[in-house]
């Protein structure tokens, strides 16, 4: 009988059958002891430490382009409503108004250089509302725009989208906004002086001539029938003598006003504002919306220091600042926009804010 063998067998030469013996390997694996655990936790958490701070800095990068880009758009904007009409836009009245679609952008318009460049800064439909109504529904539209989002008005670092709305008092051709408004980050050129003749503030020595809307004088006409009077006229023209920047009430500068040079005349730039105030509506130079008239929520004056925000810090809303550590975005007459040095010599910069005192001598900073 033929004995039958598990194993496989193979031939050789003599005939005999070879046994092919399997062998099997058995591979242990250490495990990580406790030590050496905790030394690569301790490993990822220092590369961690190190990697954060590079990808913050990335980010704060990014975001100090985008907002030097809003300011170049912002300035485009102006230089093609100055193309367009011969002029730079009005600033309008003071920041009890809001835009009339129907008023044009000169002297009768009592809504400020924002709401003048919506047409140039892709936001027609925007500055269109309320046009060709009456009565309710013109003051309904209005409101409805006082509370739209705008693109391009706000600082990444800072903040972006709407904001609460504070004040008791309400808009002369709109009604008192019931929900949150935009607020801009950035200011138009107001001067280099700003408790001087020049602005109409209830600090200032020059008061305008017309009767004034609740709550000061810094609210402009009570109405518009005022705002078209003569007497709006003699406070137009007054300060028109007497201020040195592109933006105030009543403003209608062009290009050759700016006899310093459009590359050494800023038209606009960041607004100081603290980072407890970012969000509430409080400080008075960020408390009204940004489609409003002459007023420091939406211009600044060059005779203050800027600052970097800083918590505690209050300014009396009238200075240029950022929120980017050490520097300070600006955008000039020329359509260009760089940042500047917060410590950039004093009497420089405010000589920046006027388009007609022969300075600053030789380069801007």
């Amino acid at each position: 009988m033929m004995e039958h063998s598990n194993n496989q067998g193979t031939g050789n030469s003599d005939g005999r059958q070879r046994v092919v013996g399997l062998t099997f390997c058995r591979h242990g694996r250490a495990a990580f002891t406790l030590v050496e655990l905790l030394a690569v936790i301790a490993i990822i958490g220092v590369l961690i430490g190190l990697l954060l701070p590079a990808v913050q800095a990335a980010r704060e990068a990014a975001r100090r382009s985008s907002c030097l880009n809003n300011m170049k758009q912002l300035a485009l904007g102006c230089l093609n409503h100055e193309s367009a009409k011969k002029r730079f836009p009005t600033n309008g009245w003071g920041f009890a108004w809001t835009g009339e679609a129907d008023r044009g952008s000169d002297r009768r318009q009592p809504a400020g250089w924002i709401y003048n460049i919506l047409p140039f800064i892709e936001e027609s439909a925007l500055h269109q509302m309320g046009a060709g109504l009456s009565g309710t529904a013109r003051r309904a539209a209005h409101l409805e725009r006082l509370s739209t989002p705008i693109q391009g008005i706000n600082c990444p670092s800072r903040r972006a989208g709407l904001f609460p709305w504070a004040m008791t008092w309400s808009i002369v051709n709109a009604g008192k906004p019931s929900n949150k408004v935009p607020r801009s980050d950035y200011a138009g050129n107001g001067g280099e002086l700003f408790l001087s003749p020049g602005f109409i503030s209830p600090y200032n020595w020059d008061p305008p001539d017309w009767t004034s809307a609740p709550p000061n004088t810094d609210a402009g006409p009570v109405s518009i029938a005022e705002g078209d009077s003569t007497k709006a006229s003699s406070t137009f023209a007054n300060k028109d003598r007497k201020t040195t920047g592109i933006f105030f009430v009543g403003s209608i500068v062009s290009q050759v006003q700016v006899t310093d040079g459009l590359s050494k005349t800023v038209i606009l730039g960041e607004k100081y504002l603290a980072p407890e105030r970012y969000l509430d509506g409080i400080d008075g130079g960020d408390n009204e919306a940004a489609l409003i008239g002459d007023n420091a929520d939406i211009s600044r004056w060059t005779e203050f220091t800027p600052f970097n925000d800083t918590r505690g810090l209050p300014t009396n809303g009238a200075g240029f600042g950022s929120a980017h550590f050490g520097i300070f975005g600006m955008a000039f007459c020329d359509g260009s926009a760089r940042f500047l040095d917060v410590n950039v010599v004093p009497a420089v910069f405010r000589s920046l804010g006027n388009r007609k005192d022969g300075g600053p001598a030789g380069e801007s900073p």
